[in-house]
């Protein structure tokens, strides 16, 4: 017969209980994985937990959109040195980069469209005031050198045509010169008739140098201007204002004739108010003065002009008497001859 012994009276310890006398740490949490005593972090198996870093943003990107606004070139070249260096770096800032070369391409091409207009422009307007005339820095009237010819004004050459005749007579006058005066009186007639039969070919040479003898007016210089208003404008009345030019001579030292007075003597169809208004040939007439003072005078052995009247045949010069009209026809007759 088996004896059964009951553990709480022999006082032994359970199966399967702890042994006294041993400490256990309490446990503070359950579930697998678990590593951590009473009082110590939870710890887990795997990688740590790193949050993710965004990428640097390029400078010159940044640049780039900034000079955008106010340096197109410099926006076009940091746009295209950022674009590379994001694409090698991994850098942020594409966007950025490509929005500065967007603005700096279409502020070139605004500069460039702005410039090629105003070249454009200021060709036009050159031109236009080259023809039109500027402002004389003497009397601030309209005037400037023209060009081409325009009715018996033969501005390239420097003086007033009329006739055909294969005799070519240069005669070089001021409209304030007493002594051209009394060659016109003497000689004048003679020339129109020399025109009118096709002998000669006769050159006006209207000349500025007794401006200084007109009280501050430049009554030569006006006077000049008007009668090449004339020709320009009345080709066939040339003759016929000289004439009547020099039948109203002034005296040298007075201011004489005003711009309306010089108006009235034409006698053409057309009106030349506003040409001697503007003053159109004020300038064109004083460098014709000019260029004779200077020599040489073309088509003939002179250095330059001595005086007026001075009335040249094919380039020979008329040396007799001014108020001599037989000896005067003669020289040409014989050099027409």
């Amino acid at each position: 017969m088996t004896e059964h012994t009951d553990p709480e009276q022999t006082g032994a310890e359970p199966t399967g209980a702890e042994p006294t006398g041993v400490e256990r740490p309490a446990q503070t949490g359950t579930g697998a994985g678990y590593t951590g005593g009473a009082n110590q972090p939870v710890t887990y198996p795997g990688a740590p937990y790193v949050p993710a870093i965004p990428p640097r943003t390029n400078t010159l990107a940044i640049v780039s959109l900034v000079t955008g606004f106010c340096c197109s070139l410099a926006a076009v070249i940091t746009g295209h040195i950022a674009l590379a260096q994001v694409k090698r770096t991994g850098e942020a800032g594409r966007n950025l980069a490509i929005a500065g070369l967007v603005l700096g391409y279409i502020g070139i091409g605004i500069t460039t469209l702005a410039l090629v207009l105003a070249l454009t422009f200021a060709a036009a307007f050159s031109t236009l005031f080259g023809v039109l005339g500027g402002i004389d820095s003497n009397n601030g009237s309209s005037s400037s050198i023209v060009a081409g010819q325009v009715g018996a004004a033969y501005l390239d050459d420097g003086y007033l045509l009329v006739g055909t005749g294969d005799t070519v007579v240069d005669l070089y006058i001021d409209p304030m010169c007493p002594y051209c005066g009394q060659f016109d009186a003497a000689n004048g007639a003679t020339l129109a008739a020399l025109v009118d039969n096709g002998a000669i070919t006769l050159r006006l040479h209207a000349l500025t140098f007794l401006d200084q003898a007109s009280a501050g007016s430049e009554y030569s210089s006006r006077a000049s201007a008007a009668l090449t208003c004339v020709a320009a404008t009345n080709p066939d009345s040339t003759l016929d204002y000289l004439t009547a030019l020099f039948g109203d001579q002034p005296i040298e030292g007075t201011s004489g004739l005003t711009d309306d007075e010089l108006i009235a003597l034409s006698v053409g169809p057309d009106p030349i108010n506003d040409c001697v208004a503007s003053g159109r040939y004020l300038a064109w007439s004083q460098q014709n003065t000019d260029n004779a003072l200077n020599g040489p005078i073309p088509g003939s052995d002179l250095p330059s002009l001595q005086g007026t009247p001075t009335a040249l045949v094919d380039g020979r010069q008329y040396l007799g008497a001014i108020d001599d009209p037989q000896a005067f026809a003669d020289f040409v007759l014989g050099v027409t001859s």
